[in-house]
């Protein structure tokens, strides 16, 4: 139970915003967590208990509260108000409940004047207590926030106050903040830096090391060194050094490659505008949300967010969208009748006056009043950049079972090591054991029962698994994503540039003439396109610029204008009526009587809201035009439906049936003396004439097909995420064979009503495009049947979907294949929707727009090495898909290469602990070179090379298990077990019974000739007692009598072998990794082993004997031993095979006994089939009330300053 202080739930908006409400950056807004907050106040008599109990337990207790933060606090404080706290405790409400906690700080303004005060009703004026001149914060994962003493909450500081109209932007801030306010500002939010620290090398050495399990591994090494076992404990002490040294060493390198990605922002020398004090320049570390920044010069690299108040900006985005391509930013309008705050005011897509921190500025052009200008919005790591930062810095913690198993299946074995140290108590006291050789003992049995190479073991795996896919140019940056990528089985697409290739092809154009389309006019005919509106379009729709001497843009607009022929005139230094417009005009190839040129007066960008962009352009000697293009469905809307030939459908099914990208065309001209500047998008874009469609061609790269046939066999699921047109997105994947050719495809269409009810959803067939309203109650009337059936639907279908028909959202994604026209954040929505369904999700792209969704996923793969992919947990060289059934197969064979690990170290531990107490009821136990051998000649040795097993080349259609506790695992680990022990025990028993035996005499089975050598015998060298069990004790006759003895000899043997046999049992290849022969080195080593024991079991040479601590025994026992060891290693290997790897007996099994799948989307699949009213067909479904229910029955106060925009849009919400 959660000990009660003042909670306050709030959400951390990673994404960048001003108080969470401006336009987040889409890339990162997949990771917003939510975090409920606690206050507490520090209590000297606790305080001082707490102290007295490190000192007392040697630091025990300091590292217990070092593993457990949340423990820590409530030993130290007691609950207390948020407002008195001194000490905020914080625990995300994910399924992981991770705890942290915080100091609250204060910072001191009484430094600054004391007349000065922050804006009346700003937030920064109500954090500052009065008279005292101080605020109380607190930071977590470099974001500040501060005590907002009116409002009883902690807000973050650091962006600038969101309820500005645009009108008030201009006003209050167009000129500059005083002095004096940015003084107090910079105090409270502090520098405007990304600092990236390179921690010292020492300090993550200290945070590996103080993991639980290396703890537990000094424990063992002090407790071997104090018992002169020394070989062994060299032997984990380098293990382990260089399984931290690889850890710190990738550490370190992440580290400083982020260090140098964000340094160079932080130093750079910026110009300001400032209140009554005009220009002036200073370091960017300095700035604070409200200074102006003045945009002058050449290429610079922004050092903030800002919005542009003034004047006109080209940047790239690169690092944030993966694309290089020049954008035009323009400056906020001025409307002052309108009161909303600025970014819910604006006429088009808010971004489009917005400037991301990191974005590098190309070129800045001022207007007729000054240079360029932008109000600095966020700051520091509030900005797009530092929040991308943060998300690599501090990324989700991954819910993978085989880490949860892990920890149960060490606290089994701990649990069986205190089984065993209380069968060491009773013994040893019972038979009269000295208090301390008892202590030792029973000490010695837990370092026996929990491997100590276990960690060791497994990084091996995975470093052998990173480098072979870094010889097939995939780079991993997240090591522990590669087990996970083992149970992949759903793969989301990106469509251009990952399935299809990079560039477009212009294939033609198709005009209206009169009220119908004209044939396709081919550009690669050879037959130039006649001079015309069309023509008209195609060099002046666009948003190119000439930079540097070379025209850059958007690809599908360079294609466009390059097939013109014509150039864009470079205008630098020109001043007149031609000073800030674009000038087009022929070029050299272009065909005579083309026209003079045209000049681009005004340009309405593309906003993927309206899917359109359009300009007004003037031809030079002639008239001003109209120009627009976009999704054809919208350019038809905004023509005059007399222009729109009544065939538009069935032409545009035709070319995207096909594949193609299908742009519309139209125009109008506008009347002579009309006035541009005053001119709205709204009527620019009204009364047009339509043109015809312009087709281009985007075609599947060679490899999509044959990987995504290979996926489909493996039963793995493919989907489409894209951005593109949806009947374009469904072509492509038919094409690329995501949908069979006899599937039916539903169109599921969602939109908002103006009244109750709020949405509707209709329910068609693709191909026949026919919808027929019917009663909700009645249900589907005209249903697909139950063939097979894909769903597919847009962005704007998906988030209304997502608002208001939440209870269907899961049934559509169980069949849903192509999901277009979605914006970044609904990428990363679906991948999270999809993992509630229990899909493990794997999302490739090409880096642009597809970051969130990379990082969200089970396994992101980025086909691009752009700084936006940075934090995708796999890249790859190579630009196609292939490499994704790689990164599966890899992620098989090291997953099955864990179990494997994880079941041999169990039964390997257990055989050795079930050794020696058996040795312990003789008050006896193995030797240290006994243990020496095992520990480091055969465990060692094979948790180095059994990973060594590549991955199989086939992907079978089904996985591996997802966890330890499965029942095939379990019962392979059991009955491995059960033959191990069998065999020691029946050799420990039969071994008493030999007619040869006398527990007085360990030469009473030896030959006459073994006589002559008893006083080597009785003097084994480094014999102690103690071990991985009993390693101390004193030399001679004694201490040989009570290690070397005829129990020992054969325990030791049978539990030496046994574990050989094991190994060659669980170290499995097919389905998943090669062949276990192909192993060759793991099989040399097996067999070096193998012959090292036989050596030992029939080689009767006393000095080495003596030096093992073993006793010569008659032939026919030594054969016995093997005859034994035969036998169970037959039985052993015929039950792996015939029943553990039995996939057909498995699933008679859970047939016989009712099993049920557990996975979500497999239950939710089971109903569906019996459901006959689905899937809905030609019908209409409306919303009806929705009701929000409380997890839980305790009150939740909810922190307005933490929500996030696209919480209040219906955007993302984590």
């Amino acid at each position: 139970m959660l000990h009660q202080g003042t909670k306050s739930a709030w959400t951390k908006g990673d994404a960048i915003g001003v108080v969470a409400n401006h336009p987040v950056n889409p890339e990162v807004a997949a990771f917003r967590r939510s975090k409920e907050i606690f206050g507490y106040k520090t209590q000297t008599f606790r305080k001082a208990l707490c102290i007295a109990g490190h000192i007392l337990s040697c630091g025990a207790l300091l590292l217990v509260f070092y593993w457990k933060p949340a423990w820590d606090v409530w030993a130290n404080c007691v609950p207390c108000d948020l407002q008195e706290a001194d000490i905020i405790l914080l625990r995300t409400t994910d399924e992981f409940n991770i705890f942290s906690w915080k100091k609250v700080i204060w910072i001191s303004l009484s430094a600054l004047d004391h007349s000065v005060t922050a804006e009346e009703g700003s937030l920064l004026n109500k954090v500052i207590m009065k008279p005292e001149l101080k605020v109380r914060c607190f930071q977590v994962q470099k974001i500040r926030y501060a005590w907002d003493g009116p409002g009883k909450q902690f807000r973050k500081v650091g962006v600038l106050e969101d309820g500005h109209s645009c009108a008030e932007m201009h006003s209050r801030f167009g000129s500059g903040l005083t002095s004096k306010e940015q003084d107090i500002r910079r105090a409270i939010c502090g520098p405007n830096t990304i600092n990236v620290e390179i921690r010292p090398v020492w300090k993550l050495l200290v945070k590996e090391v103080l993991s639980p399990f290396y703890i537990f591994q000094v424990f063992s090494v002090c407790l071997w060194l104090a018992e002169n076992y020394v070989e062994y404990s060299v032997a984990i002490i380098l293990m382990s050094l260089t399984s931290i040294s690889l850890a710190v060493y990738d550490l370190r390198k992440q580290s400083v490659k982020l260090h140098h990605l964000v340094e160079s922002q932080n130093n750079v020398l910026v110009k300001i505008c400032r209140k009554q004090a005009g220009f002036q320049e200073l370091e960017s570390r300095h700035l604070v949300p409200g200074d102006t920044l003045v945009l002058e010069g050449g290429k610079t690299v922004l050092p903030c967010d800002a919005l542009l108040i003034s004047g006109q900006c080209v940047v790239n985005e690169g690092m944030l969208t993966g694309e290089s391509i020049p954008v035009v930013k323009n400056c906020l309008p001025q409307d002052g009748g309108d009161t909303q705050p600025w970014h819910r005011s604006c006429a088009e897509d808010p971004k489009r006056h917005l400037l991301f921190c990191g974005t590098e500025i190309i070129q800045a052009k001022g207007d007729s009043e000054g240079p360029a200008k932008a109000v600095v919005l966020q700051t520091g790591f509030n900005t797009a950049k530092g929040a991308l930062v943060r998300s690599i810095l501090y990324p989700k913690p991954m819910n993978f079972r085989l880490y949860r198993d892990a920890i149960r299946f060490l606290m089994c074995l701990v649990g069986i090591a205190a089984l065993g140290m209380v069968y060491a108590v009773c013994v040893f006291v019972l038979k009269g054991g000295k208090p301390g050789e008892v202590v030792k003992k029973t000490l010695d049995v837990i370092t026996i029962a929990v491997p100590p190479a276990l960690p060791a073991a497994l990084t091996t795996g995975i470093i052998y698994t990173q480098r072979r896919l870094k010889r097939r140019g995939i780079f991993c940056i997240s090591p522990q994503r590669i087990n996970v990528c083992g149970q992949l089985n759903l793969i989301c697409f990106d469509k251009t540039g990952t399935l299809t290739e990079d560039g477009l092809d212009l294939k033609g154009i198709v005009l209206v003439k009169g009220k119908s389309f004209q044939a396709l006019h081919s550009f690669s005919s050879g037959h130039p396109l006649p001079w015309g509106p069309a023509f008209g379009a195609m060099v002046s729709c666009h948003s190119l610029l000439l930079l540097e001497g070379k025209t850059q843009g958007d690809p599908l607009d360079l294609k466009m204008f390059e097939a013109t022929h014509w150039e864009i005139e470079d205008s630098e230094g020109k001043g007149g009526e031609w000073a800030d417009v674009t000038v087009v005009k022929p070029g050299p190839q272009a065909e005579p009587g083309a026209g003079r040129g045209m000049a681009i007066l005004q340009q309405f960008p593309f906003s993927s809201a309206l899917q359109r962009m359009s300009v007004v352009a003037r031809e030079l000697g002639r008239g001003r035009h109209v120009f627009l293009k976009g999704a054809p469905e919208k350019v038809a809307d905004l023509c005059r439906p007399e222009t729109v030939p009544s065939s538009f459908t069935q032409e545009l099914q035709l070319h995207t049936s096909q594949g193609f990208r299908v742009i519309g065309l139209a125009h109008k001209t506008l009347q002579a003396g009309m006035q541009v500047a005053p001119l709205t998008r709204e009527e620019a874009e009204s009364g047009l004439t339509f043109l015809g469609l312009l087709i281009m061609e985007n075609p599947l790269k060679p490899e999509t097909r044959p990987i995504l046939e290979e996926l489909s066999t493996a039963r793995i699921r493919s989907v489409m995420v894209t951005g593109d047109n949806v009947q374009t997105a469904v072509t492509v994947a038919r094409s690329a064979g995501l949908i069979p050719p006899a599937s039916r495809v539903i169109l599921v269409e969602a939109g908002a009503r103006a009244g109750p009810p709020s949405a509707c959803v209709t329910w068609s067939l693709l191909e026949e495009c026919q919808e027929t309203s019917v009663n909700m109650e009645g249900g589907s009337q005209n249903g697909a049947g139950r063939g097979q059936y894909h769903f597919c639907m847009s962005g704007s279908s998906y988030e209304v979907i997502t608002r208001s028909f939440s209870h269907l959202l899961p049934k559509l994604l169980l069949n849903g294949t192509v999901f277009a026209r979605m914006s970044p954040a609904q990428k990363a929505s679906l991948v999270q929707e999809l993992q509630k369904l229990d899909y493990f999700v794997g999302m490739c792209g090409d880096g642009a727009n597809d970051c969130g969704a990379l990082k969200v996923a089970h396994a992101g793969i980025s086909l691009s090495e752009q700084e936006a992919s940075m934090a995708a947990p796999f890249t790859s060289k190579v630009p196609n898909i292939s490499c994704v059934p790689e990164v599966i197969r890899q992620g098989r064979a090291a997953l099955v290469t864990s179990f494997c690990m994880f079941k041999y170290m169990a039964v390997y531990s257990v055989l050795q602990y079930t050794g020696v107490l058996l040795l312990y009821w003789q008050l006896n136990s193995f030797g240290n070179y006994q243990f020496l051998f095992q520990d480091l000649a055969i465990n060692t040795l094979i948790g180095m090379t059994m990973s060594l097993n590549g991955a199989s080349r086939k992907l079978v259609p089904y996985r591996p298990p997802a966890h330890l506790t499965s029942p095939p695992l379990l019962l392979s680990v059991v009955l491995n077990l059960v033959f191990g022990l069998a065999v020691q025990v029946c050799g420990f028993i039969l071994v008493q019974k030999q007619p040869w035996y006398n527990p007085d005499s360990i030469l009473s089975a030896c030959t006459l000739g073994n006589a002559s050598h008893a006083v080597e015998l009785l003097e084994p060298a480094g014999s102690t007692l103690g071990a991985g069990g009993a390693r101390n004790g004193s030399a001679g006759e004694e201490v040989a009598k009570s290690f070397r003895s005829y129990e020992n000899t054969s325990v030791w043997l049978l539990c030496t072998i046994s574990c050989l046999m094991v190994a060659l049992v669980f170290s499995k290849g097919r389905p998943f990794r090669q062949p276990v022969y192909k192993n060759y080195v793991f099989v040399l080593v097996l067999l070096a082993q193998l012959g090292t024991c036989l050596f030992l079991l029939f080689a009767n040479i006393e000095g080495l004997y003596a030096w093992m601590d073993l006793v010569c025994t008659p032939a026919s026992w030594r054969i016995t031993l093997l005859a034994m060891l035969s036998v169970t290693f037959a039985i052993s290997f015929a039950v792996e095979e015939a029943v553990i790897e039995n996939r057909a007996l498995w699933s008679l099994l859970q047939k016989g006994l009712g099993h049920q799948p557990t996975s979500r989307y497999k239950l939710l699949r089971t109903a569906l089939e019996k459901d006959p009213t689905w899937p809905p067909l030609n019908q209409t479904d409306f919303s009806g009330p929705v009701q929000i229910w409380a997890r839980g029955s305790r009150e939740v106060y909810s922190n307005p300053a933490f929500e996030d925009h696209e919480k209040q849009t219906g955007g993302l919400e984590d």
